[in-house]
């Protein structure tokens, strides 16, 4: 079976295709030069995940799975959510976007939060699934680790007291990670043979 990541990133791809069944065969949208990337342009995780899906599995006829993930933060309802990659602003990166997560968090006490990935999947009928994984957590007061990207500098996971996901090794934060947990779904339904 052959099956398409709907992303351009090939080292994401690689690490995927190590978790495949054997007979699987993973291609990703750097394998085909008349890909453009789509423009991510819905108001929620599950939409922008959808329509990557359904936008490559049309230009291919591929099977076709992609994912959009963002920080959710309960005090700030939900913020940054769908516009995590762009919270202050269009050109704007992880560290801006850090800062101005902590100024507006500043003044609640509740620094409850969650990063959650939505993948959806496009099948060989054309019908679509999807599957979540969460990674429940809270905000630190300052940046702290190297490690990772993002919000991880700022992100403590609950199975934690004081350390970011920046001080987690890759090892570790894909053995908890809210992507590794919706990829797990996926893969399971996957593997109950239905393609």
């Amino acid at each position: 079976m052959e099956l398409l990541f709907g992303s351009f990133n090939r080292h994401k791809a690689d690490e995927i295709r190590l978790l495949l069944s054997p007979g699987i065969v993973l291609r990703c949208c750097a394998d085909y030069p008349e890909l453009a990337p789509v423009e991510e342009t819905e108001d929620t995780l599950e939409g922008n995940a959808l329509l990557k899906a359904q936008a490559y599995y049309q230009a291919t006829g591929l099977p076709c799975f992609a994912d959009d993930t963002g920080l959710e933060v309960e005090a700030l309802q939900g913020a940054p959510g769908v516009f995590s990659a762009r919270y202050a602003g269009e050109d704007s990166n992880a560290a801006a976007n850090m800062q101005k997560l902590l100024r507006e968090l500043a003044p609640h006490a509740n620094r409850k939060a969650q990063f959650r990935t939505v993948i959806a999947y496009i099948d060989t009928l054309g019908d679509a699934h999807l599957f979540d994984g969460v990674l429940e957590g809270k905000i630190a007061h300052k940046p702290a680790g190297t490690a990772g990207f993002g919000y991880d500098p700022i992100f403590i996971p609950d199975t934690e007291s004081t350390r970011t996901l920046a001080q987690h090794t890759a090892a570790q934060k894909n053995a908890i990670s809210h992507r590794a947990r919706a990829l797990q779904a996926f893969l399971q339904f996957l593997t109950g043979s239905h393609a």
